[in-house]
Formats: structure tokens, C-alpha cells, sequence
């Protein structure tokens, strides 16, 4: 039965930033090694933050296998923990829906340059057709890990047709997994919803949140690396920085993608300028996509000022939307939201807000973390309100 229901774990083409390589379970899940702050987290998570957090699946075992030509695969066994939890719908376990392509690495180069190469050995129907980008899934994709800059003149290069960041993590991923464990050792990995499998081009902003980044259980020379970085970021000026993001160009057909390098070197107007880039396809700016998005950070705001005693420590914000213009010329007007009907509903959002990664995040009774915390989080409150007070400027195209 193990052969039927392992699952070979992919890299997660639309991973912007963290340095944690996430991994594509099936169509709408993805998974991360498992951190018990995280997980404590997830369990215990308030009803109210649901709506801004990715749904949390169960726990898979994991492990490394290399085949005759040292080529590295990550393969997951469900346990029985996700089994009995039955969250995951049955029609995910369906191969035909899932996508299946080997990552071939290239052996024993141990150059930092080396290329990496996927062969999607079989791209079902399904996938086909939910994903206009067939063009952005040629047979054979292949990086540099060099092409994660842009050249002197801030060209991207013409072949990044996908955001190489989650490549690069998984690479490391590997390496660090492959010189440490041997392969029988099994990994316990999270399963969490993937929340952009509903976008056919996801346009991605992933935002470092607050003015602090380190955990309480960081080590004198971590804090002060984090503290540093947040002095010379907009952590420390307007409570957010800037970790990666993906913007779908329709001029090129190609996602325009920065990294949390880029992120870093911002000031508070190259802040701005990026947001404003975020919201530009390559022809104009997606006015349409201010009003939802500036609403749904006022929700998550007055989730968070509710929150005492929590603390969401080197978290991340997620801002998604599709890249793909709605066509709104065929569906009926709502004359209360000057939208079509048919992106009304949750299921058609056209934008989302998502919290992730959770692995330093503190609250009362927290198993892994003693120290308690009184109110709110103040660093994330300062850093939403800034976010939303610099789309709104640029609303009202200041």
C-alpha cells in the first residue's frame, strides 16, 4: 500500500519568500517541516483569525530518497494523524488531478550556479485546463540560480517565466537534509492549504510584518542580526518590509519577481514605489483591486487589536490576486459593489489576505514559549495601519 499512497512532494513554483522550502502535497495543499510553535499555533488558533490564515490539514511523515544517479526526491506518507482528521477532500487523493514532475538536480556540482532542470513528465487534463499559463510550463524550465537578479539595468532575463525563490530554498532544503539525515530518517512536515491554487496567474506580495523580527527564544547574536536588519529596513520606519512578490506582466507574459534582498535595500518610497508595482500588470494600474484589498487588511486590523497576549514574530502577510483580468463587460453589475456579481463571492475572491509562517509567533499557554506578553501586537498594528494608509494614497493617486 505504500507505494500507492506515497506522494512525491514537489517544489512550490509560487513560493516569493521565507527561506523555508515549501512543497506542492496535491493541488491545493502544500507542506513545510513541521516547528511545534508553528503547529501549537494552528491548533489553537482563534476562531476570528481563521479567515486570515491558511487552513491547517494534518501532519505528513517525510522522507529523502536518492536514486543511482544521486538524484534527490522528498516522498510523504499521509500518517494517521491526517488520515483520521479526514480533512483532506478524497478527490485530492486522486492522482489523475495531481501534477507530477521529478526535480532533477544536478549531482555532485557544488558550484552555486549549477542548473537546475524540471521535466514535467506528465501534465494532466485537469491541470491543463484550469491554467491558461500553459505557456509558462514549457517541458523544460531552467535557472540559473544566478537568474534570482536582474542584470545592471534592472532587466529581468526573458526565460524567468516562474519566481526562482522557492527553487533556490528547496535546493538548500535538500542539501542540509541530504549532509545531515540519512534516508531512512522521516521528516514530519505541516499540511496547510495552498491559497493561491484558486489564481491562474497569482500575483503575490509577501510582507515581512512589525518592527521586531526575532523570537523570545533567539539567541544573543540571532537578535542582534535581527534587530539590524530591521534598523535598516521599513521594518523599523513603517512596521513592514518587503520579503519577495511576483507580479503577472500580461505585456510579456512573464512574472516580474524581487526577492527580500531587494526588500531590504527599500526606503519608505522605494517601499510605495514596489506596492504600486505590485498593482501594475505591465499596462496600467488594477485600480479595481485597491478598495478590496484596503478592506480586507481594516478586517484583519481589527482581528489583530483584538488579539492580547499574541505575538506574530518574523510572520509574514500574504496580498494575492489573479493576474488575469476579470472580463467584466459580460457579468451583471452589483449596484452596492461597483464589481461583477460573479467575484462577489468568497469563491471568486478576487484578492486575498493571508497570514503565514508562524513558527516564532508567542501567545498565553503557548507550549514552546514561557513569556507572556500583555495586549496586542503593537509592531504588526503600526506596521498594517502604514500599509493601509500608503494604498490609500495611492487610491486616491497621490
Amino acid at each position: 500500500s505504500e507505494s500507492r499512497t506515497a506522494v512525491l512532494l514537489e517544489p512550490f513554483v509560487h513560493q516569493v519568500g521565507g527561506h523555508m522550502s515549501m512543497m506542492t502535497y496535491d493541488e491545493h495543499t502544500v507542506c513545510k517541516p513541521l516547528v511545534s510553535q508553528e503547529l501549537s499555533f494552528y491548533e489553537s488558533l482563534p476562531l476570528a483569525m481563521r479567515q486570515f490564515t491558511p487552513q491547517y490539514k494534518g501532519i505528513i511523515s517525510v522522507h529523502l530518497k536518492k536514486d543511482s544517479l544521486g538524484n534527490l526526491t522528498l516522498l510523504a506518507s499521509p500518517s494517521l494523524k491526517t488520515e483520521s482528521c479526514g480533512r483532506l477532500d478524497t478527490a485530492i487523493g486522486d492522482s489523475s488531478v495531481t501534477i507530477w514532475h521529478k526535480c532533477k538536480w544536478a549531482a555532485g556540482t557544488g558550484s552555486e550556479h549549477a542548473l537546475v532542470t524540471w521535466s514535467h513528465t506528465q501534465l494532466t487534463k485537469t491541470f491543463k485546463d484550469s491554467c491558461p499559463g500553459k505557456m509558462l510550463l514549457r517541458t523544460d524550465l531552467q535557472y540559473h540560480t544566478d537568474s534570482l537578479l536582474e542584470d545592471a539595468n534592472g532587466n529581468q532575463p526573458e526565460r524567468k517565466s516562474y519566481n526562482p525563490w522557492g527553487l533556490h530554498c528547496h535546493r538548500q532544503h535538500l542539501n542540509r537534509m541530504s549532509s545531515k539525515h540519512n534516508e531512512n530518517k522521516l521528516h514530519q512536515f505541516l499540511l496547510l492549504e495552498n491559497v493561491v491554487s484558486k489564481y491562474n496567474y497569482p500575483c503575490i506580495l509577501d510582507l515581512k510584518m512589525g518592527t521586531r523580527q526575532h523570537g523570545d527564544d533567539a539567541s544573543e547574536e540571532k537578535k542582534a542580526r535581527h534587530i539590524k536588519k530591521c534598523e535598516q529596513s521599513t521594518s523599523a520606519s513603517l512596521g513592514v518590509r518587503i520579503c519577495g512578490m511576483q507580479v503577472y506582466q500580461a505585456d510579456t507574459g512573464h512574472f516580474l519577481c524581487k526577492d527580500k534582498y531587494y526588500g531590504r535595500k527599500l526606503s519608505a518610497e522605494g517601499f510605495r514605489q514596489t506596492l504600486h508595482q505590485f498593482l501594475c500588470n505591465g499596462n496600467h494600474l488594477r485600480t479595481d483591486l485597491l478598495e478590496p484589498i484596503i478592506l480586507r487588511l481594516k478586517a484583519l486590523l481589527s482581528v489583530i487589536r483584538k488579539q492580547s497576549s499574541y505575538r506574530f514574530y518574523s510572520s509574514s502577510l500574504l496580498i494575492i490576486y489573479d493576474g488575469q483580468e476579470p472580463k467584466e463587460s459580460t457579468a451583471p453589475l452589483d449596484n452596492h459593489l461597483h464589481f461583477p456579481k460573479t467575484h462577489c463571492s468568497p469563491s471568486h475572491s478576487r484578492v486575498d489576505v493571508r497570514m503565514i509562517d508562524f513558527a516564532h509567533t508567542t501567545f498565553k499557554g503557548s507550549k514552546s514559549n514561557p513569556t507572556t506578553h500583555d495586549g496586542p501586537d503593537h509592531g504588526y498594528i503600526f506596521g498594517l495601519e502604514n500599509l493601509i494608509k500608503i494604498l490609500q494614497s495611492i487610491s486616491e493617486g497621490k
